[in-house]
């Protein structure tokens, strides 16, 4: 039979500590994003995480303890074979839970609806409330196989696997797909949503630092999920209209007017490569 060798304390030692140098190339996107949209999200993630440790630290620890205060060798310890019952503790292990689910219950539904992806936003971020006449910034976003076809309806461009919006700029995104189903995802702007064949979804989001954040399809959707990948470009607005202008060729394709996707654009790009490249487009 194969004996494999005994990991003494160093060993034990160093592997920790290798598992926590792993730990630290994670930027956490999720706990630190660059939208407030995503950053509010994560602070509930952060709130239901506190309040269900409020149960687990207490229940890990008093396990602990029991099995090393009631342990065999123990001949001290208090042994009643008679007891049965205790109000003290029936409150405790009852009334301490239920706080926490009806607290866990009503920061979800406060923050589903606040954060309900088809809400308009209300704020930039957490000091600053959306100006009465900024217009959100409107992105068409086609999913298809197998790579990400943006519109910009009023820049009259399109783009495939790239898309940029100026900082502190509410963003419209418009969600369809030609086939799969797909899920868009920028962990840095907010929580993901389906993109689906035949029907329309939004999201409202913002960005809120400028840089360079990475976009993909967050479920599988078949064979060339994996690659299915995007950057999404925050981008000041002197630098956003820079982009828009490099994203328009003089060869640009005129579109047709359709009512919906501008299917003659929509023709073009999908014959694009699948890493990132441009088409215009004009109505």
């Amino acid at each position: 039979m194969l004996k494999l060798p005994q990991l003494r304390g160093p060993t034990w030692l160093l592997a920790l500590t290798a598992l926590g140098s792993l730990a630290g190339c994670s930027k956490a996107v999720v706990l630190n994003p660059a939208g407030d949209v995503a950053a509010q999200q994560g602070q509930m993630v952060i709130t239901a995480t506190l309040l269900m440790l409020i149960i687990i630290v207490p229940v890990i620890a008093l396990t602990l303890l029991f099995a090393w205060k009631y342990r065999q060798g123990n001949t001290e310890a208090e042994y009643d074979p008679e007891w049965h019952h205790s109000t003290t503790l029936e409150l405790v292990i009852w009334t301490v839970p239920l706080l926490i689910i009806i607290a866990l219950g009503a920061i979800t539904w406060i923050g589903t609806h606040k954060l309900d992806p088809y809400r308009p936003l209300d704020r930039i971020d957490a000091q600053r409330a959306v100006p009465a006449d900024v217009k959100p910034l409107e992105v068409q976003v086609v999913a298809m196989d197998w790579k990400w076809l943006f519109f910009y309806p009023e820049q009259g461009i399109a783009t495939v696997n790239e898309v940029a919006a100026p900082v502190d700029r509410p963003i419209l995104f418009k969600l369809t797909a030609t086939s799969t189903m797909n899920a868009f995802y920028v962990p840095d702007l907010a929580g993901m949503i389906y993109a689906m064949p035949g029907m329309q979804t939004e999201l409202n989001a913002v960005i809120n630092k400028p840089g360079v954040f990475k976009g993909m399809s967050s479920h599988y959707s078949g064979a060339g999920f994996s690659g299915m990948t995007f950057k999404f470009h925050g981008l000041s607005n002197e630098d956003f209209a820079q982009w828009v202008q490099k994203a328009s060729p003089a060869n640009a394709t005129r579109c047709s007017a359709s009512p919906r996707w501008k299917k003659a654009c929509t023709t073009r790009c999908s014959t694009a490569a699948s890493k990132t490249e441009r088409c215009a487009c004009t109505t």
